[in-house]
């Protein structure tokens, strides 16, 4: 009894004490009082959520440490400063951040954090494991988003139970199977994204009460059946994606109606039937992608009306002409236009797209012929492709003016000019003149000026001649594609410079000499081709350095020596080494352990 007293007065005490140095403390600042410690039941549900995790390149969780995750110092932690309860969870990678993420799953105990509001667990690319469905107790979330993890699983139906929830993002994961009904009691959604997944199945009709939809986006599944006219019914949408599924059927009428759409995107899928006159009551309308469809007849004269569209792109369907003669106000905003790959003859490039400030001209496969066109706003123009055609010359004149222009594509056509004679715009930064009757040297695409800014050249399967010429330090070439052409001399030592080169091809020419180990210094290759060529010597050894390479070919010419006894060179096919004088070793027959090796 006696003890009894004696910690009751202490705890008198100090309880009188700390009144005393509460009262001296708010007499003597006039800061708010100090924010309750946060619970000990969100404590152990983070600390699980923690544990749950092996490895953390983030460092976010290093600084789940102490007892109060609501002072500040847990990063990605926030708590409602009158309840002490947590209510926010947001993990993000920074942008462009290739080397964070975490590696685990996600706990269940996440579920008992019953006061969150927000949780984000986004970028972390190596979470796996199923979604909890311990998160349907998380009945207070307004938004849930864990996009671009590795999620797999059916997505839990239990998550209809969050009622307040506006957004839901799960795209960019691996999950699987349908997209449940039950998310039609989340009448409260303003974004929906499933992107990026292996979802299948029908779009569920249970998702016409979703009145409040903006955004809807469920790209790069598996999804089939037809689009449900209700998507027309939703009137506040401005951004639909359901583009790269197996969606069949016709587009239908109804989604004309959602006079508030800035984006449409219904590409990559098995949609049959017209494009709907209805287009043109899209008003709001910015970009519309209904390209790699099975669309048929032509293109409405009704997009004419569309005054804010920059965006167009219905290539690769079979849309037939005529094409629409679209009056000089008509599309005053269309920066970009892709017509390519159609059943379209257009034979010249139409006024109205010649005439427009365009930034990118697409009619890859329209069946144009005669001269290259010419655009009345060069200046403005950054890509142009018109591959795949029927033209045959007018490019001593074809870029003046082009000093925007980033990349051209005039592959697969029966141009004939010396390439030595051309000047190339000095931004350009890939040019793809692939499968034409070209002759000169390589020295006017490849020297000093054009090395800081091109990273894509193709010039394969014409009749250039000459040597590969030097290439400079800083070059920012990724692919340099010379194959079939009639190019002679040896592999410049100099190709050690391109430092950021992933496909090298100098296939079927008449290249002499060896080849050069600093070959072995372009770490980044993934592909090179050197076949059909006189190259001699040995296949150098530092050639193994090349742990990124998924292709390479040696074949036909007078190569001697062991191959380099490393992945992947050891474990190509025998075909890729074929025809030479003595190469040996894996993949091919044994070296000879004695006697003397040609070389």
């Amino acid at each position: 009894m006696q003890l009894g007293t004696c910690v009751f007065n202490l705890v008198l005490i100090f309880s009188v004490f700390g009144q005393f140095s509460a009262s001296v403390a708010e007499s003597s600042s006039s800061s708010t009082p100090q924010a309750p410690i946060c619970s000990e039941e969100d404590r152990a549900s983070l600390l699980s959520f923690k544990a749950g995790i092996s490895q953390d390149t983030s460092q976010t969780l290093s600084t789940w440490t102490g007892r109060d995750c609501c002072d500040g110092g847990w990063e990605g932690v926030q708590c409602n400063p009158s309840t002490g309860r947590v209510n926010m969870l947001q993990i993000q990678r920074p942008e462009r951040d290739d080397e964070t993420f975490m590696k685990g799953t996600l706990s269940p105990s996440l579920g008992n954090l019953h006061f969150l509001e927000v949780i984000i667990i986004s970028g972390m690319k190596h979470i796996t494991g199923p979604i909890p469905n311990t998160f349907s107790n998380l009945t207070h979330l307004t938004q849930l988003i864990l996009d671009d993890n590795s999620i797999g699983g059916c997505i839990p139906p239990s998550l209809g139970r969050l009622s307040l929830l506006q957004s839901l993002s799960l795209a960019g994961n691996h999950l699987k199977g349908q997209i449940p009904s039950t998310f039609g009691a989340l009448t409260n959604l303003v974004q929906l994204n499933l992107a990026r997944n292996s979802l299948s199945g029908p779009i569920p009709l249970s998702l016409k009460t979703l009145i409040n939809l903006q955004y809807l986006d469920l790209s790069y599944n598996l999804l089939s059946a037809s689009i449900p006219d209700f998507i027309g019914d939703l009137k506040n949408l401005t951004y639909v994606d359901l583009s790269s599924n197996l969606l069949t059927g016709k587009i239908p009428v109804s989604l004309f109606d959602l006079v508030n759409l800035l984006d449409l995107s219904l590409s990559n899928n098995k949609l049959t039937g017209n494009i709907p006159d209805q287009v043109g009551n899209l008003k709001s309308l910015t970009s519309l992608q209904l390209s790699a469809n099975l669309l048929t007849g032509h293109i409405p004269l009704s997009i004419s009306r569309l005054q804010n569209l920059w965006y167009l792109n219905v290539s690769r369907n079979s849309l037939s002409d005529p094409l629409p003669v679209i009056p000089t106000k008509g599309i005053p905003a269309l920066l970009s236009i892709d017509l390519s790959y159609n059943n379209l003859s257009l034979g010249t490039v139409p006024d109205w797209i010649r005439s427009k400030q365009l930034k990118d001209v697409h009619l890859a496969g329209c069946k144009l012929k005669g001269d290259l066109p010419h655009f009345t706003r060069p200046d403005s123009l950054s890509s142009i492709d018109l591959s795949d055609n029927y033209l045959v010359d007018g490019i001593s004149n074809f870029f003046t003016n082009m000093s925007g222009l980033q990349k051209v594509k005039l592959s697969n056509n029966q141009l004939r000019f010396d390439i030595s004679t051309i000047k190339l715009p000095t931004e350009l930064s890939s040019i793809d003149l692939h499968a034409n009757l070209l002759v000169g040297s390589l020295s006017t695409i490849v020297n000093n000026r054009t090395s800081s800014s091109l990273e894509v050249i193709d010039l394969s399967n014409n009749f250039i001649s000459g040597h590969v010429p030097g290439f400079v330090e800083g070059s920012s070439l990724k692919v340099l594609n010379v194959g079939s052409n009639n190019i002679t001399g040896p592999i410049p030592v100099s190709i050690s410079n391109l430092v950021y080169l992933e496909r090298l091809d100098i296939s079927r020419n008449h290249v002499s000499g060896t080849i050069p180990s600093g070959l072995g210094q372009l770490l980044k290759l993934k592909w090179l081709d050197v076949s059909i060529n006189g190259l001699t010597g040995q296949i150098p050894s530092s050639l193994s350095q090349l742990t990124s390479l998924k292709h390479a070919n040696f074949r036909a010419n007078r190569l001697c020596g062991e191959i380099p006894q490393t992945r992947p060179f050891n474990i190509f096919r025998p075909v890729a080494y074929a025809h030479n004088l003595c190469l040996c070793g894996k993949p091919l027959q044994p070296c000879k352990k004695h006697g003397s090796m040609g070389q």
